[in-house]
């Protein structure tokens, strides 16, 4: 998340600089605006070695933020003042960093700061969409009701990611096994069982003399190897950072045979919750079109949302740049327009978002299901390989002796 210097004037009128981190202009100007200073200028300043490393450090797992949003929510449910409630999560909050936080949030409200503002002064944290349903709540006066269900979406939304996680940890596990089992044997086991066939003077088969060259090369060039795949991965990230290649990555994920349509069906879930509860927050359907835009995680739906805040602001329907998009489902579509004409949107949103969370959920079932025997197939024909190439030659010499 980008650090801005800002310079600003406060309530004495005097000018104060410093740095604040927000996920955009617009954000880090919200927060400074919300603390009643006058900005004089705001501009994006590149974080620092210290600063980044702290922020990798310093993170808070999606489990406590679901726990502390819940928690929360039971404390303005229950009627405590709002600075004594946060109190007693910091001494209920596990995470030391997130409990630092909580500490700091209590001391600008106990200083007359709203929730929210004090919220977004930490953005790395709380993000624009968790703010934006704190604020609506706080305007309309049923922050306890907003709460309650950002706290239900997020445990959702952390259900989820848990079975995702889930079903990935053994076809993973089992693959990063196989790699590190099988380059220990090419680079240990192999080069003495090839020796002994290389020795012979025999003519060997071409399936042994390329698992000797393999061999060979990882013996003896392992650490060209691992420059490479470095290079790759570092490459790769740095052309993901720009808009160009970030949208070729998204087409590409979207486009993978089985995944491409799993990932389709994760950020359908996460578009239309999310607006789901900023609309039920009491959010405006432009301003919360534009979070969730942000939050999508893909470049192509980004672009598909941010042309329907413009169709919107113009007058036309909601579901017109979603009916004439090829990377959402005609259902999606069908039934955001049906929402719309109805006046049932939010309610729309909310069936569409449990579909499809409820098809990922198969897909990832069915996906467990299908890894498992393709991993079976691959360590098949890997044994199969290493017999050709080095049992048979074995056999086919002490037959000839």
């Amino acid at each position: 998340m980008p650090y801005y210097n800002y310079r600003v004037k406060d309530g004495r009128d005097k000018v104060v600089e410093g740095m604040v981190q927000a996920a955009s202009a617009s954000v880090a100007a919200d927060i400074l605006n919300d603390q009643s200073l006058t900005i004089l200028s705001l501009d994006e300043a590149r974080a620092s070695f210290l600063q980044r490393s702290l922020a990798i450090l310093n993170r808070v797992k999606i489990k406590d933020l679901v726990i502390f949003s819940r928690q929360l929510a039971v404390i303005v449910s229950a009627t405590i003042p709002l600075v004594q409630g946060l109190r007693i999560l910091v001494n209920q909050t596990e995470n030391d960093f997130l409990k630092t936080i909580i500490s700091e949030v209590a001391d600008d409200v106990e200083g007359g700061a709203k929730l929210s503002s004090a919220l977004a002064r930490h953005p790395q944290i709380f993000s624009n969409f968790y703010i934006s349903i704190i604020r609506s709540g706080e305007t309309s006066g049923k922050l306890d009701e907003v709460l309650n269900y950002l706290a239900d979406q997020q445990e959702k939304d952390y259900d989820m990611i848990g079975k995702i996680k889930g079903a990935m940890i053994y076809p993973v596990f089992i693959m990063v096994g196989l790699v590190v089992v099988g380059a220990l044997m090419m680079i240990m086991v192999i080069p003495q069982l090839t020796a002994v066939l290389a020795e012979s003077g025999a003519e060997l088969p071409i399936s042994t003399k390329i698992l000797i060259a393999i061999s060979s090369f990882l013996t003896n060039f392992w650490w060209l190897l691992i420059l490479v795949v470095f290079g790759a991965v570092t490459s790769l990230k740095m052309l993901i950072k720009t808009n160009k290649g970030r949208y070729y990555w998204d087409f590409f994920t979207l486009r993978l045979p089985i995944f491409g349509k799993l990932f389709q069906k994760i950020i359908i879930v996460r578009i239309t919750r999310s607006l789901n509860t900023l609309m039920v927050g009491g959010v405006s359907l432009s301003k919360s079109l534009e979070i969730v835009a942000d939050i999508s995680g893909n470049t192509i739906y980004r672009e598909i949302i941010l042309e329907t805040v413009r169709e919107v602001e113009g007058g036309n329907p909601v579901a017109s740049v979603f009916l004439r998009s090829k990377d959402v489902p005609p259902m999606v579509s069908q039934m955001l327009n049906l929402g719309e004409k109805t006046g049932r949107f939010d309610e729309i949103l909310d069936k569409i978002a449990n579909f499809y969370s409820r098809e990922v959920s198969n897909t990832i079932a069915n996906l467990s299901s299908l890894l498992e025997p393709m991993i079976m197939v691959i360590m098949g024909v890997a044994i199969g390989l290493l017999v050709a190439a080095i049992i048979l030659p074995m056999y086919s010499l002490a037959s000839a002796l």
